[in-house]
């Protein structure tokens, strides 16, 4: 075969590229629709996590039970995302989270009949379903990842999170203006906010997502065809150890540390405005760094950028451990705020380059049931050993977290370094 000829059967034949081109435009469309959704879902899940704790307080017969319908949210999610991997391998993305959505929309209108009726237990029921869709959520951003290739990953993740920034401004300000729609029951009406975000997100997943075939992570036609490999021989990969460490970490710092600020501003003799204004301007720094995140780790690279999330939450502890005033409180939230975005889209790329197309269910599945679960844990967690110990002390509680998450990050980098991504993934 002559070299004219091996470079006229490397060119890509006028269909196929059209195909290619086809591909593009869906997979960037996709992402677009699925930073919408992120929206709707983060204007829904803030309104329900405002107002559960307060709702379960007036509902519950014991008020030793009042936290559970939050928990419930929490904890269904955990419950059900292992499960929702291999849903969605079965029944496609696109039905797949159109039914995610419902159970928010089904959710929410049990909790304002629970509401008006008083009935505790089937308020739990209703939470427990938001926690369901908050499951089904955690896999738009993976689902936009694995429709594009490696170079465009940390870009389509990015993309998705954006819709995140308009909802954690005017979700809590939905809540506050909804909460009181029917006098009759108080707080009823931010249920049906969250009921209509699930079902307006149902549309938009039905009307505009379309399903495609998963791309190979940067791994070949090789990779793309070898029969599946096991889970246990995926984890032990320095790209997945490094994937899991960084979303893990950053996720189960992010709730803990967020989920004492409130209370820890308030024992510090802050106001409760003061409380509620520190958490949102957290939101702000969790979801504005998606408009350049992607374009920060093409630029200096994914090391790089996982390492600066480290960096910020590592400034997030030094901070609140060295002063309690208010600026302090505003300052170490918005580092543990951007160092989460950072941590994520980062941990995010690692996890959709970790696998094959045949091994996404379960490696999706694992990894996000060890990042709610943890995650889980640190919001149980964070009110006792505030209580117990203190904000400082609970600051530099995670200090051993960052270390850990800091080796099994510069681990990966190394051998890559010196293997190259696709040994490192065991499919080379």
């Amino acid at each position: 075969m002559t070299s004219q000829q091996s470079q006229h059967d490397k060119t890509p034949s006028l269909p196929d590229a059209y195909a290619a081109a086809a591909s593009v435009a869906t997979g960037k469309r996709n992402a677009t629709v699925l930073a919408v959704c992120q929206g709707l879902f983060t204007c829904a899940i803030s309104i329900d996590l405002t107002l559960t704790a307060l709702t379960g307080w007036q509902l519950a017969p014991d008020k030793s039970l009042a936290t559970l319908p939050f928990a419930l949210i929490t904890v269904a999610g955990a419950v059900v995302t292992w499960f929702a991997a291999f849903l969605i391998q079965r029944l496609g993305r696109r039905l797949s989270f159109a039914l995610g959505a419902a159970s928010c929309c089904a959710g929410g209108l049990i909790s304002v009949w629970s509401v008006f009726h008083g009935h505790f237990w089937t308020f739990c029921a209703g939470t427990a379903l938001v926690g369901v869709f908050q499951a089904f959520a955690q896999y738009y951003r993976l689902a936009a990842a694995d429709a594009v290739t490696d170079e465009f990953k940390s870009r389509a993740i990015s993309t998705v999170l954006t819709g995140g920034v308009i909802a954690a401004i005017i979700g809590p300000a939905l809540a506050a203006w909804s909460k009181d729609l029917f006098p009759a029951a108080l707080f009823s009406g931010a249920y049906l906010v969250v009921a209509a975000m699930g079902l307006l997100s149902v549309l938009v997943l039905l009307l505009f997502y379309r399903d495609m075939a998963a791309l190979p992570a940067a791994t070949g036609v090789q990779a793309a065809h070898a029969p599946p490999r096991p889970l246990g021989a995926i984890v032990r990969t320095p790209v997945f150890v490094a994937s899991v460490a960084n979303n893990v970490a950053g996720s189960m710092i992010m709730m803990f540390i967020m989920t004492a600020a409130p209370l820890a501003a308030v024992a510090c003799h802050h106001g409760i405005d003061d409380g509620a204004a520190i958490i949102q301007w957290h939101l702000i720094g969790m979801y504005a760094p998606s408009f350049f995140a992607g374009r920060l780790i093409k630029r200096f690279g994914l090391g790089a950028v996982l390492l600066a999330g480290l960096a910020l939450n590592l400034a997030c502890a030094v901070t609140a451990m060295a002063s309690t005033s208010l600026p302090a409180f505003y300052a170490a939230l918005l580092f543990l705020g951007v160092g989460w975005n950072f941590s994520l889209v980062g941990g995010t790329t690692l996890l959709a380059q970790s696998y094959a197309p045949s091994e996404r269910a379960k490696t999706q599945g694992f990894s996000e049931l060890l990042r709610y679960g943890a995650t889980a844990l640190a919001t149980l967690g964070a009110g006792p050993l505030l209580a117990r110990f203190g904000w400082e002390t609970l600051n530099a509680a995670i200090l051993p977290v960052l270390l850990l998450c800091a080796l099994a990050t510069g681990r990966w980098m190394l051998a890559e370094r010196a293997n190259g991504p696709q040994a490192l993934r065991g499919l080379g």
